[in-house]
């Protein structure tokens, strides 16, 4: 197995052991982005030099017995709409072309801190507002989407090409291109990881999130991330938790809501019954199976495009006056659409998301967990526009992707993607877990045991 293999708690066990050094481990992170990066285009750019320099000084500490934890010299990748003092920060965007960063960004810094080493930027949808970054293949089909808007992100680790990743969730662009992608991404708890010094794009729903291959690594970033950030207006005054699951897979007395409605609606036959045998899955391993309905469903969709839409717009505003002709024409219209919406229409949908966090609350009162799929249908191919389904109904590509994902960037409830198979055509499924506010551990135990319980998985072949 080549370093660039290994998972973020293998690698980090093997490095604080000192039978791997942080210089072999990025020097082999870097060699796969070379080889995969022309098929994919996962990255806007590659800090090779940089990473380098940082390898030898993180090498350095732990000759001198300074350990920084399980991130110490662990090769990342954070979306580009991430600030790191001197970087471009693009957005993948040519608005955006000559913008460089004069700070780090607070979870850029935190795992500075924690001593990660940043590979290079990901590509995102155009300012995150899109769930295909067409600028990336999907890891397991270069032909398909990659998912987004945090696509460079998702397929960098699903390759080979990054240990972890930095994505950004608004409407489910961490848990969108995750489960694409076959691997694990979390949307935390709204307000639980700062968002100073990233490019927003609705800042009433937006999130900051790891995606990894494996739970036990995402929880492992996510622990250096979450605290409170007094820049970040939404930040949360919470206390220091240890989100890493243990060995433990027993679920003896964990409720599980299973949707009677909503989530297996217009849902891909191998989607849901790849889902539903992960839910038997944690029925087997002691989780009681309790059947919910999801409140407010007809509003869902209505809810979120009245939130993202004007408080997009009202972040472009100067741009988009000044330089329309530089944004992609999907975004360009998305953000003049804005301009169209009323006051009255925007009051409306925070009167619908305080009415959805109640119902929510009283639902989950009920249960620990929600087990559902992340998204109705597996990688489209890029030039796929819209979804048929049987009953008729045509959806287009990324109305089909935010669907399932949306209602917790709404509520703000944590929401857990794992890889739970593959379709047909080797195209990975995803299960979405959803929980309380501040749940997060609840959801990566529960993660965690399905995962520990199933056979390893591969990386993607990426070529």
């Amino acid at each position: 197995m080549q370093p660039y293999e290994l998972s973020l708690a293998t690698a980090a066990e093997e490095i604080r052991a000192r039978r791997l050094s942080p210089v072999e481990l990025v020097d082999s992170v870097l060699d796969r982005i070379e080889q995969v990066e022309p098929h994919l285009g996962a990255y806007v750019a590659v800090t090779a030099e940089r990473a380098r320099r940082a390898a030898r000084e993180a090498e350095r500490e732990a000759a001198r017995g300074l350990h920084r934890g399980p991130l110490h010299g662990v090769p990342m990748g954070l979306k580009d709409l991430i600030d790191v003092a001197g970087l471009a920060t693009t957005a993948s965007s040519r608005v955006r072309a000559d913008h460089r960063a004069q700070a780090d960004s607070t979870v850029a810094a935190r795992l500075a801190a924690a001593g990660a080493i940043l590979v290079g930027k990901t590509h995102t949808h155009e300012f995150a507002y899109g769930l295909t970054t067409p600028q990336t293949g999907n890891a397991w089909d270069r032909g398909r989407v990659a998912g987004g808007s945090s696509g460079g992100s998702a397929v960098a680790v699903a390759a080979g090409a990054a240990t972890f990743a930095l994505g950004t969730d608004t409407g489910g662009s961490i848990r969108v291109p995750a489960a694409l992608n076959g691997v694990v991404g979390l949307k935390p708890t709204y307000g639980l990881v700062p968002r100073h010094g990233v490019a927003s794009l609705s800042w009433s729903l937006d999130h900051v999130g790891p995606i990894a291959r494996t739970v036990e690594d995402t929880a492992l970033v996510l622990d250096a991330l979450a605290g409170h950030d007094p820049r970040d207006p939404a930040s949360l005054a919470t206390t220091a938790v240890d989100h890493r699951p243990g060995a433990d897979t027993d679920l003896a007395g964990l409720r599980v809501g299973v949707p009677r409605s909503y989530y297996f609606d217009r849902v891909d036959v191998e989607v849901e019954a790849a889902v539903r045998r992960a839910v038997e899955h944690l029925e087997a391993l002691g989780a009681r199976l309790v059947d919910v309905d999801i409140p407010m469903t007809r509003y869902l969709q209505a809810t979120l495009w009245g939130l993202v839409a004007p408080e997009a717009t009202a972040y472009h505003e100067h741009s988009l006056r000044a330089v329309p002709e530089l944004y992609q024409a999907d975004v360009r219209a998305l953000l003049e659409a804005g301009e169209l919406m009323t006051a009255g229409d925007y009051l409306r949908a925070q009167r619908s998301r305080t009415l959805m966090r109640q119902e929510w609350a009283r639902m989950l009162e009920e249960v620990d967990v929600i087990a559902a799929p992340t998204v109705p249908v597996t990688a489209v191919r890029t030039d796929q526009e819209a979804v048929t389904w049987p009953d008729g109904t045509v959806e287009s590509v990324p109305d089909a992707y935010v669907r399932l994902s949306a209602p917790a960037n709404i509520t703000g409830v944590p929401a857990l993607s794992v890889p739970v198979g593959r379709d047909a055509e080797g195209l990975p499924i995803g299960m979405q877990l959803l929980g309380r506010p501040l749940g997060e551990r609840t959801l990566l135990r529960v993660g965690h045991a399905y995962e520990r319980t199933q056979p390893a998985r591969a990386l993607a072949p990426a070529v």
